[in-house]
């Protein structure tokens, strides 16, 4: 027969597996507790009147007694953690999950975007100022901008991650947050693949891989169709204008000149080896391109005087595409895709 006293030890051991508790130490002692007293009076009253009952409901007693006096402070908690998933970042970074992630910050908009295309945009505890679509990530905490978070304002939202679109974006923090056991997920898109990459990686990230796949699959597909309709015209030198006084524009390793390529043009600066670079009015004037798309925002109206004799501006081949759509590697690029295409080869989509 088995001892009901040893029963009753293994029974408050083990407590209840598979959840998450997040509750006081005492609560949930005494949550244990409760389940373990009904267990105790069903043992009372099978071994009722045996010559030991007495001596068990003893023990019982000083086993309550015991615990409820343990009971010293509310503020401690005990938390009984789901098993772990594991996700690598474009870094190549494995990183420990739970099963479900609550809370999380965003450190760029193209991801902010993501989380909510996905529908995890109420998982989100923080983002950047820069964070402005959809309109409903203007009323999420702001944590200072893309480049500069406030990492005091990160850590006391107590997110389970942080998401940054750049390698760039981690080096001063990442060090910070991972004392504080707050992982950092890096994506790093390079083309419109990466971009579907991404796209996938927040909905495994959030447990929303079935929606990430309709979303990346419909991009496909409008991808396709722009492919298809200027896949006889001519391709357009393109020069993209990021910024006018410093005159910076897409290199080799920018996502844009992907998609310059699927609009059916070609960059005149797909050589140089960086995203993001400078170059010279001298290294501009020789580019000599047949268009000129400008990142449109405050300080990039127009082209930079440099390419005032260009076959570009003396045949009006000028034109201005909303900044977010095509420097946000999220699930509007393709709409900047569709304008640049619509803008470079009209013909194709008459």
């Amino acid at each position: 027969m088995e001892n009901p006293v040893l029963n009753a030890f293994r029974f408050i051991a083990q407590g209840r597996k598979g959840g998450v508790f997040h509750l006081s130490k005492c609560n949930l002692i005494k949550y244990k507790y409760n389940l373990f007293a009904q267990d105790f009076l069903g043992e009372i009253r099978g071994f009722a009147g045996k010559s030991f009952s007495q001596t068990f409901v003893v023990i019982g007693l000083l086993l309550c007694i015991f615990n409820l006096a343990n009971c010293k402070s509310e503020n401690q908690s005990v938390q009984i953690d789901l098993p772990a998933r594991e996700i690598t970042d474009d870094l190549g970074k494995k990183i420990k999950l739970p099963a479900q992630v609550e809370r999380a910050v965003s450190l760029a908009p193209n991801l902010t975007e993501i989380a909510f295309a996905i529908g995890a945009g109420g998982k989100l505890v923080g983002v950047t100022s820069y964070c402005d679509y959809p309109l409903e990530a203007q009323e999420i905490r702001r944590v200072g901008d893309t480049m500069n978070p406030n990492i005091e304002n990160i850590i006391a939202l107590k997110p389970q991650i942080v998401l940054v679109s750049t390698a760039s974006q981690i080096e001063t923090f990442t060090k910070t947050l991972d004392e504080q056991n707050i992982h950092v997920f890096v994506t790093n898109p390079n083309s419109l693949d990466d971009i579907y990459k991404s796209i996938f990686q927040i909905g495994e990230i959030f447990s929303r891989e079935d929606t990430a796949r309709q979303i990346v699959d419909e991009l496909k597909r409008r991808v396709a169709e722009v492919e298809v309709r200027t896949s006889t015209a001519k391709a357009e030198k393109v020069f993209l204008q990021i910024s006018k006084e410093s005159l910076f524009t897409v290199g080799r390793d920018s996502f844009i000149t992907d998609l310059i390529r699927r609009a059916g043009g070609v960059s005149v600066t797909s050589e140089i080896s960086t995203a993001y670079p400078k170059i010279s009015k001298e290294t501009a004037l020789a580019l000599n391109p047949d268009a000129i798309i400008l990142s449109n925002s405050e300080d990039n109206r127009e082209p930079a005087d440099v390419f005032k004799d260009s076959p570009a501006v003396k045949n009006g081949k000028v034109f201005r595409i909303n900044a977010d759509l095509i420097s946000r590697p999220g699930p509007r690029i393709v709409d900047g895709l569709e304008q640049m295409a619509r803008a470079l080869h009209p013909e194709s989509f008459e």
